[in-house]
């Protein structure tokens, strides 16, 4: 049995499993290894310190696969922003068909991709959020739920909930994001009106991961409850998972007239990079949503990807349908 649907058409994929952009993990190895099994692998922008490294990692993607992947951009408001414009043009000028957008007011890079025949998938919080992605021109709508790694946003609503409000509301094509590691998530995914799903922490968790085996043990031990919330306190509120940086984030931010400035020194990007690259878990953030109770290897994305499609069809024509009456004149 084979799961088609709207976005698997639309990207020309095998599978509706999409590995979401991650800072320092979507690199060209894990890309191309997702694509090569059969879903979409996406590589990180700002991964890469310069556009023409960006350019460069395009390229070494496409040495190592022949099925379509993606680029992520995702854009923050700083005080000292990347240049996401010539970011963009690199990804533009390197013939990158697929674009996953996230973030702080995407229009005019949705409008560049867009003028420039490229397919959006832009992620969000909200059903308001996805109503205005969609007004603007997107493609498709990835929706993260509560249960995910990384920003869920302040409204606190996990994906029961969130998908399929969105997908009352939102006509074009949607994927789930946060909480999916297996076939079953798939399968609720698509009855909640998804028409695919998006994982971060668990393509963490596989060998073709640019990160320490550390850290990817680390996820396979943790439980689902093993995550802080943090940034809570200014309104930026963030999922990683629970080690002894991230309490001490927590701790501090829960002091009397706490402040972002007290919590600097622990949350930057580069040392949540230290831990990845060399395993220090003690040395920074390790970003990891809930679905670390449900991560028990470390398999290859080919055999993760064919497992999930196993499961999901075992589901549906075993599980779900065992559930429905046989009809009389087929039991006679």
């Amino acid at each position: 049995m084979v799961l088609r649907t709207r976005f698997t058409e639309l990207l020309g994929i095998e599978y509706p499993i999409v590995q979401g952009g991650m800072m320092w993990v979507g690199r060209a190895e894990l890309a191309s290894a997702v694509s090569n099994a059969g879903g979409l692998g996406i590589l990180t922008a700002l991964t890469q310190p310069t556009p023409d490294d960006l350019r460069r990692e395009i390229d070494r993607c496409r040495t190592m696969t022949d099925k379509p992947f993606g680029v992520n951009l995702t854009i923050l408001p700083s005080v000292s922003p990347p240049p996401y414009a010539e970011y963009r043009r690199a990804i533009i000028e390197s013939g990158v068909t697929i674009v996953e957008t996230a973030g702080h007011k995407p229009q005019e890079h949705v409008d560049d991709f867009k003028a420039h025949g490229i397919t959006v998938l832009h992620k969000c919080t909200a059903v308001r959020h996805a109503l205005s992605a969609e007004r603007m021109g997107v493609d498709v709508i990835s929706i993260d739920g509560f249960e995910c790694a990384g920003h869920p946003g302040e409204d606190d609503i996990p994906g029961l909930v969130l998908i399929p409000a969105t997908a009352d509301k939102v006509k074009i094509p949607i994927i789930a994001s946060g909480g999916f590691g297996d076939g079953r998530g798939l399968v609720a995914a698509l009855a909640l009106g998804a028409e695919g799903i998006n994982m971060g922490t668990r393509f963490c968790a596989t060998r073709e991961a640019p990160i320490h085996d550390n850290v990817k043990q680390f996820l396979v031990a943790n439980d689902e409850r093993a995550t802080n919330l943090i940034f809570r306190r200014f309104h930026n509120t963030g999922r990683v998972a629970r080690n002894s940086v991230s309490d001490r984030v927590v701790e501090i931010s829960n002091r009397e007239g706490a402040v972002f400035e007290d919590i600097r020194p622990l949350v930057g990007g580069a040392l949540g990079r230290q831990a990845l690259e060399t395993g220090d878990l003690d040395a920074g953030l390790v970003w990891a949503g809930q679905i670390q109770g449900l991560i028990h290897d470390v398999p290859s994305c080919q055999e993760l990807l064919d497992r999930i499609m196993g499961e999901a069809r075992a589901v549906i024509a075993e599980r779900l349908a065992g559930f429905l009456p046989v009809p009389a004149a087929v039991a006679a």
